[in-house]
C-alpha cells in the first residue's frame, strides 16, 4: 500500500475536533481528539481514539466513564490548551472554566454541547486505544459551527507523536 497517498486522502477531510475528559479519584485529565465516530444508533455507541502517549489514555484506563465535549469553532484556545499541553507538565483545567458532571467529570464551561458515556470495550488501535462508549447524559446547550481538524493541524501536540 502507498501510505502516502492515504495520508493525502485523510489530509483532505475535515471533521469535527472533541475533547475528552476523564477523572479518577482526585486525578483528572483530558486531551483534543481527532478520531471519534459514532458507531452505532440502536443501540447508541460512539467510538473515541486516544493516542497511547497521552497522560489522558493512562489516566482513561482506570476510568469507566469519560466525558465527550464537542468543541465550538470560537474555541480556539480550548483547543490548543488541550492539545498542544500535556498533563505530564501542566495542569490544564486550571487554565480553563469547568464544573464536576456526571461520575465527577470535569465538564468544560466553553463547551456547549457534550455527552458522558460508559466504557464499553477498550480496544487497541496501533498507535490509539478506542474506547467504546455507551451514552448515558448529554447536553445540547448550543447550535453552530465545530472547531476542525485542519484548524487543528496547526496545533503542536503537547506529547511526542
Amino acid at each position: 500500500m502507498d501510505a502516502g497517498t492515504f495520508d493525502g486522502l485523510m489530509g483532505e477531510l475535515d471533521y469535527s475536533m472533541f475533547i475528552v475528559t476523564t477523572a479518577a479519584g482526585e486525578r483528572r485529565e483530558g486531551c483534543l481528539v481527532g478520531f471519534a465516530a459514532q458507531t452505532s444508533v440502536d443501540p447508541s455507541r460512539f467510538l473515541v481514539c486516544l493516542s497511547e502517549k497521552n497522560r489522558t489514555t493512562r489516566l482513561a484506563s482506570e476510568a469507566d466513564h469519560l466525558a465527550v465535549h464537542f468543541v465550538p469553532a470560537r474555541a480556539e484556545a480550548l483547543a490548543e490548551l488541550f492539545g498542544g499541553t500535556t498533563g505530564d507538565e501542566h495542569d490544564k483545567f486550571a487554565g480553563c472554566a469547568w464544573q464536576p458532571g456526571p461520575h465527577d467529570l470535569p465538564i468544560l464551561d466553553e463547551c456547549r454541547n457534550w455527552f458522558v458515556g460508559r466504557v464499553l470495550e477498550r480496544l487497541d488501535l496501533g498507535d490509539h486505544v478506542g474506547y467504546l462508549l455507551e451514552p448515558e447524559v448529554s447536553h445540547h446547550g448550543e447550535t453552530g459551527p465545530e472547531f476542525a481538524f485542519h484548524r487543528a493541524k496547526r496545533i503542536d501536540p503537547g506529547h511526542e507523536t
